[in-house]
């Protein structure tokens, strides 16, 4: 019985963890108020509050990790072309 409901109790807490996913593509917009940009695909992403804006730009190419919190895709971690 204790097994049962430690198994329970794990799925539970895996069920509502945020998992980690990842997105490409090119920056259409770039929202510097609410710190979030939206790729071509039309989804947006939370920047981290301590990210420097400037650098980037409308049009390029990104790759990022993000999590799913609350309904917001909020980024994790970004590779910026060199």
């Amino acid at each position: 019985m204790r097994t049962l409901i430690g198994a329970i109790a794990t799925a539970l807490m895996i069920s509502s963890a945020a998992y980690a996913a990842e997105a490409e593509g090119h920056i259409k917009k770039i929202n510097r108020d609410a710190l979030t940009i939206t790729l071509e695909d039309g989804k947006s992403y939370k920047l981290p509050d301590e990210f420097d804006v400037a650098a980037l730009k409308e049009g390029m190419d990104i790759v990022l990790a993000y999590d799913e919190v609350g309904g917001v895709n909020q980024i994790t971690d970004m590779q910026l072309p060199e």
